[in-house]
């Protein structure tokens, strides 16, 4: 079976999306055949691919049991990396599932060819900034939850509840088999107090989960989504791309992937 990773956090603007763009690329590039998901209604990590956005072209019908997740799969300009797209449609699925039977496991239905095939040797989806419907559907569906957090003031009370809403999850009997898998440290200044601060603050009380390698604040990190570029093909001897590498490599090592 593959692995199924969720990429989350409930706040905004903390490199959840950059990161799940740049390790799943990372990933390919270590010759892992990768399937990343963008879960997002605002398609940022489509963008940050170079994919258009299409009608049509989403989860969104597979949410409603009207189509196949392998028929939504686009390839990338990352060889051994593709991608199922996102679009404004699915936008409408946070209020039509809230009525559906099921609602909580629709997206584990719809993976469930894809993670039983084993065409891919890892599966990443990348979480809207907000703990609706379809985080809760994605959070159901996968094996690890991966939670990237900001090295700044109040990193730690989003972490407190994103991991309360594993244990409300498994609670309500869904996400049974999802556990905590890591924590990658994002916006990392070398140069502050502050960074290291949280950084030995989340490693006190997660020793366990924290992630080797951080991914620093650069500008190259910030201008390659906007030309439809991992940092790889945008700036492969930056700062950031030298991180995600290692992060990539750690990843695949903590998680046992194989080629």
């Amino acid at each position: 079976m593959t692995p199924v990773f969720a990429i989350a956090n409930q706040k905004g603007g903390v490199g959840k999306t950059t990161t799940a763009v740049n390790l799943a690329a990372g990933l390919a590039r270590l010759g892992l055949h990768t399937l990343l998901i963008d879960l997002d209604a605002q398609a940022n990590a489509t963008s940050a691919l170079g994919i258009e956005k299409t009608p049509g072209r989403s989860l969104y019908r597979v949410f409603h049991g009207e189509a196949q997740a392998t028929d939504m799969i686009v390839k990338t300009s990352t060889d051994k990396l593709d991608l199922i797209p996102s679009e404004v449609d699915l936008a409408a699925v946070e209020a039509e599932l809230s009525q559906a039977e099921n609602y909580l496991s629709r997206m584990q239905e719809g993976l469930q060819p894809l993670v039983s095939s084993r065409k891919y040797d890892a599966i990443l989806i990348d979480c809207p900034p907000a703990l609706g419907m379809l985080s809760m559907n994605a959070l159901s569906a996968a094996d690890f939850l991966i939670v990237t957090l900001q090295t700044e003031y109040l990193a730690m009370e989003g972490l407190g509840q994103i991991l309360g809403i594993v244990e409300q999850l498994k609670g309500a009997g869904a996400g049974d088999k999802l556990s905590v898998g890591a924590i990658i440290m994002t916006m990392y200044d070398v140069r502050t107090n502050l960074s290291r601060q949280v950084v030995e603050e989340v490693k006190t009380h997660f020793p366990a989960l924290v992630m080797k390698a951080m991914i620093p604040r650069t500008i190259r990190l910030s201008e390659c989504p906007s030309h439809g570029k991992t940092i790889f093909e945008y700036d492969l001897h930056s700062p950031g791309s030298v991180a995600y590498e290692a992060l990539a490599k750690e990843f695949a090592e903590r998680f046992k992937l194989k080629k």
